[in-house]
């Protein structure tokens, strides 16, 4: 129940279904309600939907992570796949989608550092920015938004390889250029969300 109280307040204090375009960013730990809170998010707009998924199956354990979350998406989502090119994937998509959720940043990111050994939080607050950019060029029609679901990596420890400090410090940076143009912020912790942006106003 406590969940549940939790979602339907910070959904109201959004300002759900007003007519403009806004963009919003989830974030939080693993298994904290993210990609379950930014669906729940996106029923509060109306028109066709479409999930851009950026993980790729490198191995069996991941496909089966995948199946899962493509078993508890709702009906009438269309799935696209991009794990490389996510603010071309996302303009395509904002062509015929009023609602494009985009799981996940952090993904997208080890994607990128895989793929380009010279890739850093230089390179990553890039294509952040460029994310950025193509969501409010896509997104200008009243009544579009884009959800955008990343994981919160720096609360650890220090990584204990280069490689694995790398990843950190670019979706950090990734993570930071997103926030920091959004409409929106949400912090999930434990199936709840908390709205870190806009604040609320103090009575």
């Amino acid at each position: 129940m406590a969940c549940t109280e939790g979602v339907s307040r910070a959904l109201s204090l959004s300002g759900a279904g007003r007519n403009a375009q806004v963009l919003i960013l989830v974030t939080g730990g693993s298994r904290s309600g993210k990609s379950g809170f930014a669906l729940q998010r996106a029923r509060e707009f109306e028109g066709p939907r479409i999930f851009l998924a950026t993980a790729q199956p490198f191995d069996e354990e991941m496909a089966q992570r995948i199946a899962a979350h493509q078993r508890d998406r709702p009906a009438g989502w269309e799935l696209r796949e991009e794990p490389i090119h996510v603010p071309d994937a996302l303009a395509s998509a904002l062509q015929s989608a009023h609602t494009v959720i985009i799981d996940c940043v952090t993904v997208w990111m080890a994607n990128l550092l895989l793929a380009d050994d010279s890739f850093d939080e230089v390179s990553a607050a890039a294509h952040a920015g460029l994310l950025v950019s193509r969501a409010r060029a896509g997104a200008r029609t009243a009544g579009r938004a884009v959800i955008v679901v990343t994981n919160e990596v720096g609360s650890g420890i220090v990584p204990d390889n280069a490689i694995s400090r790398r990843f950190r410090d670019c979706a950090g940076r990734a993570n930071q250029v997103i926030a920091r143009e959004a409409d929106e912020v949400y912090s999930m912790v434990c199936g709840i969300p908390f709205r870190i942006k806009p604040q609320e106003r103090q009575a």
